[in-house]
């Protein structure tokens, strides 16, 4: 019998059990459907096109492909890793341009922060050695796309997430544009849960930025919602409340 694959991310590692629970990714894709759309390098999302055209199906591949290097084996997360990489080469390329570092950092530090924020709204406090391993596994992303300035630890990550939050992001025409398109998408209802997440789970800046602040009218349904999910009838929550086009994506996404 030949020896199990070396996974990416250790079986019982709290990354599996945040990126297993399509709950939590949905909160992670709230979260970051706001950072993208406040980003000033968004004009590179918008270049091929594919964001403006199917926003959430844009988010979604992102987090999709998140998690497909979480839940693989180190050699098929590698490659994974890698073909984000040539794919982003290839968008360089077209726009005879190199997409800034800073900005693939930008990704990959929302990734770190909606995991832990995300976790912690849906289900307890991380621990510091739990947030520890969240940033572990993201820089080893990270440092496989070759970025430059990842910080060796997680205390020095939030220093980093702070001045990246303070430099690069801004409300744009673009930022205006794309909450255009998630209405759209989504419906007018589901935009309202949307807006109420990210009330939620934005840092201070963004939701300053994105005007989010104020009550947070979602937060005692969240009460119900949890309890839902403890008789295991969120399912039919769920069905009621995701657009149509994504319920299979989204229900593929929970490994609990």
């Amino acid at each position: 019998m030949q020896p199990a694959e070396e996974p990416f991310v250790n079986q019982d590692s709290i990354v599996r059990r945040i990126w297993g629970d399509a709950d939590t990714i949905l909160f992670i894709f709230a979260g970051s459907a706001a950072e993208f759309a406040l980003n000033k390098a968004v004009d590179w999302l918008y270049f091929t096109g594919r964001l403006p055209a199917d926003p959430l199906g844009r988010l979604f591949s992102t987090v999709a492909y998140a998690k497909s290097i979480v839940f693989s084996p180190a050699a098929a997360a590698n490659q994974s890793i890698d073909r984000i990489t040539a794919i982003h080469a290839g968008v360089e390329a077209a726009r005879n341009t190199k997409i800034p570092d800073w900005a693939y950092r930008d990704v990959l530090y929302m990734l770190i922060h909606y995991s832990i924020a995300a976790f912690e709204l849906l289900e307890r406090r991380l621990t510091a050695a739990e947030k520890q391993e969240v940033y572990d596994v993201f820089y080893r992303v990270g440092t496989r796309m070759q970025l430059t300035g990842l910080p060796a630890d997680y205390p020095g990550w939030l220093a980093s997430r702070e001045y990246h939050l303070q430099h690069d992001l801004a409300r744009s025409v673009y930022t205006n544009d794309l909450y255009l398109q998630y209405r759209k998408h989504l419906g007018r209802f589901r935009f309202r849960l949307l807006l109420g997440v990210q009330r939620m789970i934005l840092p201070p800046l963004a939701k300053k930025l994105l005007n989010r602040q104020g009550i947070e009218w979602l937060r005692p349904v969240l009460f119900f919602y949890r309890f839902s999910r403890y008789v295991n009838a969120d399912h039919i929550v769920k069905h009621l409340l995701l657009p149509p086009k994504y319920k299979e994506q989204v229900f593929a996404l929970d490994r609990r």
